[in-house]
């Protein structure tokens, strides 16, 4: 029997809500999903956990338990090679320091997969799987990573690390939702969820009282908006209201008037060497806002400014140019952009609240599993129905 673990719901049936004649269950992303997940958490199920303890980094100034990565933007300067590093912005730096956040990467595909594979199976072996690489990461004292990441996206001569080295975190949420569906399973006894919600709960409070972590949230551009991607998803584990009701305050208060125009695109984005890419992030950012930190009395998906300003002017907007990449009114991103669009989450998330069928499929046509680091780098929800509530899957019957 297929169970849908998630939230302790046996059975769910979902309703596709349109004005535009399409039929109740008309799209099922159990099926859609399926042979995906599982053949993926088929996958993974003999992958041994790699954490940052295997990859020592000389140039760190912490220890070995320490996340540490190197701005990707930055460069020797060819006029003075042993001096600080200088900025390219959009081109990325082959050489510097990365197994950290790949490792993280990794942790996070594992993950989603697995976790994802549990709730729509109910198979043990998922959850018994996916718990040793949490206890690798969270728990083990040989290997596991220390709560903060004041070490993150260092630059040589400028900083040991910067506040926006928060945006490394991305690649734990998808790890962080999964942890929610193993809540219960016999792998994954009460006493060992405890100490992984106490290793959230100290990185969240490092998000929310450190220097670095308060001036990410601070940002002006996508990177606020990822923290509180983050924040939110790690607030909603352990439990902390108080971040939540936050971020839909910046979300409502922020993030629209000072960071989203009035016809929905997101200027600072577009004022990158990559505007394509920055653009569809930020709407990835937002949507996840959106679809994590929303609540029963805070719909961030149906709010709007007075101008209109809110999630569907940002998708009438940026949507157009997913369609016809073509029609792309800018010079083409410096990297990357014949690999643009990636099946951004946001598309399947807007299509359900937004009754946009059209997002939908879009989503669904996109290559799901990039081999490229970069791109996954670029997605930190792959496995989407993570983040969904029950009435938007179908999970069914024998």
């Amino acid at each position: 029997m297929l169970l849908a673990i998630f939230l302790g719901v046996s059975c769910v049936k979902a309703v596709w809500r349109s004005t535009s004649g399409v039929e109740e269950d008309d799209f099922d992303l159990v099926s859609v999903e399926y042979d995906r997940v599982v053949g993926n958490a088929d996958k993974f199920v003999s992958e041994d956990p790699v954490t940052i303890t295997s990859f020592p980094a000389n140039n760190s100034e912490g220890g070995l338990h320490d996340y540490y990565s190197e701005g990707k933007y930055w460069f020797p300067d060819p006029e003075n090679p042993d001096g600080p590093y200088i900025r390219k912005d959009g081109e990325t730096n082959p050489n510097n320091f990365m197994q950290h956040q790949e490792a993280l990467v990794r942790f996070n595909q594992i993950g989603g997969a697995l976790a994802s594979a549990y709730l729509i199976t109910g198979e043990e072996k998922y959850a018994e799987h996916f718990v040793k690489h949490v206890k690798a990461w969270y728990i083990d004292e040989e290997t596991k990573m220390n709560p903060h990441m004041n070490y993150s996206q260092a630059v040589k001569g400028i900083s040991p690390g910067r506040s926006t080295g928060v945006i490394d975190g991305l690649h734990m949420i998808e790890a962080a939702r999964g942890i929610k569906v193993l809540s219960g399973s016999p792998s994954f006894p009460p006493e060992m969820e405890d100490e992984v919600i106490d290793w959230f709960r100290s990185y969240l409070d490092w998000m929310n009282t450190s220097d670095l972590g308060m001036d990410e949230r601070k940002a002006p551009n996508n990177h606020a908006v990822n923290w509180a991607v983050q924040a939110a998803t790690f607030a909603d584990l352990v439990g902390d209201m108080d971040t939540i009701r936050w971020v839909q305050n910046e979300f409502k208060t922020v993030y629209l008037p000072n960071m989203q125009r009035e016809d929905g695109a997101f200027p600072l984005e577009l004022a990158r060497t990559k505007p394509y890419q920055y653009s569809l992030f930020q709407l990835d950012a937002m949507s996840g806002v959106a679809q994590i930190a929303s609540t029963e009395d805070c719909d961030l998906w149906a709010f709007e400014m007075d101008d209109g300003r809110g999630m569907k002017k940002a998708f009438d907007f940026m949507f157009p140019y997913v369609e016809d990449k073509d029609s792309w009114f800018m010079e083409p991103d410096v990297e990357y952009f014949d690999r643009s669009p990636q099946r951004h989450s946001a598309f399947l998330y807007a299509g359900f609240h937004l009754n946009r069928r059209d997002y939908i499929d879009k989503w669904v046509s996109i290559d799901a599993d990039p081999e490229d680091i970069e791109m996954l780098k670029f997605v930190s929800m792959r496995y989407p129905m993570l983040f969904m509530e029950p009435s938007e899957l179908k999970i069914p019957k024998n």
